[in-house]
């Protein structure tokens, strides 16, 4: 049975940034592989009605999670450089509401929910299902899950639509396993349904 998307679901796209695709400063194995995925879904939700979510890491150059602060990451995603916009081929709409994270030196910013209003957007716009994809698989994809779910949403990972970073071997499928143990829902196809105005369209292949 193939994912239906209503005028109550929202896609978000997580840190579909260019720092952490091919070339840049903290780049994903196969990262770039997500972004035809990740664009079938938003051409669905754009059909549907739905709401459309992206965020996106907005570091100050001294973030604590950086390297020369003691952190384990590299400096990336740092506000206004190339490296924190968006992928060129992402095609985002215009009524894309984006959700800055990480934003304070000591604000890990791992999950879309800290120290953000994602919560009461999504409350605000009848949101009751969250369709979630970008990257990575094993931090900010895991966390943002993680926390939709203690929201009390219906959450479903776009298996096709995240890759891990695997800082160690194996990080992806341990983050994989805790987000179904705390409840979330696989789609594990690229291709979906859209529902709207009380009729199913079916997706092309891609």
């Amino acid at each position: 049975m193939k994912a239906q998307l209503g005028y109550q679901d929202a896609l978000l796209v997580v840190d579909a940034q260019n720092d952490f695709f091919p070339g840049g400063a903290l780049a994903v194995d196969e990262g770039d592989e997500i972004i035809p995925v990740l664009n079938a879904w938003i051409e669905a939700a754009e059909e549907a009605g739905s709401k459309i979510y992206a965020t996106r890491d907005w570091h100050p150059e001294n973030h604590s999670t950086f390297k020369p602060q003691g952190g384990p990451w590299p400096v990336h995603c740092v506000q206004g450089s190339r490296g924190a916009e968006f992928h060129p081929r992402l095609n985002l709409p215009s009524r894309t509401k984006v959700v800055s994270k990480g934003d304070e030196p000591d604000s890990e910013g791992y999950s879309a929910f800290q120290a953000t209003d994602l919560s009461s957007r999504l409350q605000n716009d009848d949101v009751v299902r969250l369709w979630v994809g970008g990257l990575a698989q094993d931090y900010c994809v895991k966390h943002t899950v993680l926390d939709a779910l203690k929201t009390g949403l219906e959450v479903h990972l776009i298996k096709p639509a995240t890759r891990p970073v695997n800082l160690n071997p194996g990080d992806g499928d341990e983050a994989l396993q805790q987000m179904l143990a705390a409840g979330a829902i696989l789609e594990e196809s690229p291709e979906g349904q859209v529902v709207a105005k009380h009729s199913v369209v079916r997706m092309a292949h891609l």
